[in-house]
């Protein structure tokens, strides 16, 4: 079966930055750092190595706001800007990319993650397998029994990679892959300045959602007072309906 492999761009080449470091990060003469360029190609040759796709995307984010920005203004309100010796690096990566006869594709007002949902639901409909190189676990959310998404760890110079398709998916976590879209309306996500309900971990998440199937359901249940919630978590969620269904548009790729 052919294969095509999705490349999440800012995430491997932030993974590959920050693996790579140390006190003297790798550079040119000229002073030009080059430690995350190095990082990301060693894990895409790993890959291709590995894999050998017959198809290959790196998708990656543009500047400026997104359709999330739209929703919610503070939507990642709480990121610092990319370190400047990363940056340089950036044009750099895209470059070499381009010379390699690799397609790049990013776009106006959506993230990398949005291109990379896109193009995984596209392979499956064409029959491809597919395959996520992402650092990000937003992206379970699209593992299925043909979609498998790829989490590179590098460490001195080292890579290793977990993998997680949708049975390792439901081991790990306890519910569908596209349940974790619900589970992150409940809990929401500091690292993206999503609110969730105030007060829901991941672990009460989880239980609402393997309990209720998804939020529709559970306020649905909620309002009609069929529920079983008590106490101060009731209350919450009550007074949170809205902030629970916005976190979850957030949180779709």
């Amino acid at each position: 079966m052919a294969r095509i492999l999705l490349i999440d761009g800012n995430s491997i080449l932030n993974r590959a930055f920050y693996g790579i470091m140390g006190n003297k990060m790798l550079m040119t003469e000229d002073g030009t750092y080059t430690n995350a360029v190095y990082g990301f190609l060693s894990i895409l040759f790993k890959v291709q190595e590995e894999l050998k796709p017959e198809y290959l995307v790196v998708a990656f984010d543009k500047k400026g706001p997104t359709k999330r920005h739209e929703l919610y203004k503070e939507y990642k309100a709480n990121r610092k800007g990319m370190p400047e010796e990363l940056a340089q690096q950036m044009p750099m990566i895209k470059e070499i990319l381009k010379a390699m006869n690799i397609k790049i594709i990013e776009k106006e007002g959506y993230e990398g993650d949005d291109i990379i949902g896109t193009l995984s639901r596209f392979g499956e409909k064409n029959g491809l397998d597919v395959t996520i190189l992402s650092g990000d676990r937003d992206n379970f959310q699209l593992a299925t029994d043909k979609t498998t998404i790829e989490i590179p760890r590098t460490k001195a110079g080292k890579t290793e990679t977990d993998y997680y398709d949708r049975n390792k998916v439901i081991e790990e976590y306890g519910v569908e892959p596209y349940q974790l879209i619900q589970v992150k309306g409940l809990m929401g996500d500091t690292s993206d300045n999503i609110p969730g309900v105030p007060g829901v971990g991941e672990k009460t998440a989880l239980q609402l959602i393997k309990d209720y199937t998804d939020i529709d359901k559970l306020y649905e249940s909620l309002e009609q007072g069929t529920d079983n919630i008590k106490g101060k978590l009731r209350e919450k969620l009550v007074e949170n309906k809205e902030l629970a269904f916005l976190s979850r548009e957030l949180r779709k790729n």
